[in-house]
């Protein structure tokens, strides 16, 4: 018997070698066909596809999109997992089931359901018209359909633990004085932080990459409404196959630098929370 420690369960590391020829086959070889791709583009060309003004627009659209659609999701999609948890009203498996609904629909129908709601002419887009708000076919549109979509991501992270939140202890502190926003603050968001963290983490990744609900309400009109994934798109129908891999590219590095920062805030956050 050798001195190395063996685990309990047996196959580690046929199992290891198979998640990384996994990860490798559909994952990083994709990938690092991109950085050969960009091998053949000298670097004052790269620079000037990345920085054109054009792309410039769709990085800032994009991502401040995808960041404004989870923040409303992380706030909205909490209290309607509260709701859904805590409380017992008609209808609640209906609404629970809808939740669901983005993850099933197709994101082209998607799109041009919001895009008939939200025109001008449309159910709600004509009461906000006259407000003087107009949706589709601009950035609103775009957080919009970006909110519709991640929606389900972070209601069905903070929902298990909600769920396995015991009511009593909120009793508990109620009979000992503590008021409503005392227990709020102090003994639920401690316990649902982490898990609103991950789930607004998730929605912005799918914000980011999101194609099919966004270019009908969108407008796609350049430097105005443009998202990075249709700059792309058409960099590939114009045969500009350089340029699409640069853009392609930056916003790769781009999404995995926020997304690995968010991660990382995330593990702090947990961290606090477990021992505060």
């Amino acid at each position: 018997m050798s001195d190395r420690q063996r685990g309990v369960l047996p196959g580690f590391g046929l199992s290891m070698g198979f998640t990384l020829s996994y990860l490798g086959l559909l994952v990083l070889i994709p990938l690092g066909t991109l950085f050969l791709k960009m091998a053949a583009m000298s670097w004052s060309h790269f620079v000037e596809v990345v920085l054109s003004p054009r792309a410039l627009a769709a990085y800032r659209l994009s991502f401040g999109a995808a960041l404004s659609a989870a923040t409303i999701n992380a706030v909205c999609g909490l209290l309607l997992a509260w709701v859904l948890e805590r409380y017992y009203f008609p209808g609640k498996r209906l609404i629970d089931g809808l939740i669901d609904l983005p993850f099933a629909l197709p994101t082209a129908v998607a799109g041009i359901a919001l895009t008939t709601m939200y025109a001008g002419n449309g159910w709600v887009g004509q009461h906000l018209a006259s407000l003087g708000i107009k949706v589709s076919y601009t950035p609103l549109g775009v957080v919009v359909a970006l909110t519709f979509v991640g929606l389900p991501f972070v209601v069905r992270t903070v929902q298990p633990v909600l769920r396995d939140l015991p009511v009593a202890v909120e009793e508990a502190a109620a009979s000992m004085g503590a008021g409503r926003l005392q227990i709020f603050f102090r003994l639920i968001l401690p316990e649902l932080l982490p898990a609103a963290v991950t789930g607004f983490t998730l929605a912005f990744a799918r914000g980011l990459g999101e194609y099919g609900s966004v270019i009908f309400i969108a407008g796609n009109m350049p430097m105005r409404s443009e998202i990075t994934p249709l700059l792309i798109m058409i960099k590939l129908e114009e045969y500009d196959y350089a340029g699409a891999t640069a853009i392609a590219l930056v916003f790769l590095v781009a999404s995995f630098a926020t997304l690995l920062f968010i991660n990382a805030l995330s593990l702090r956050v947990g961290a606090r929370a477990r021992t505060g």
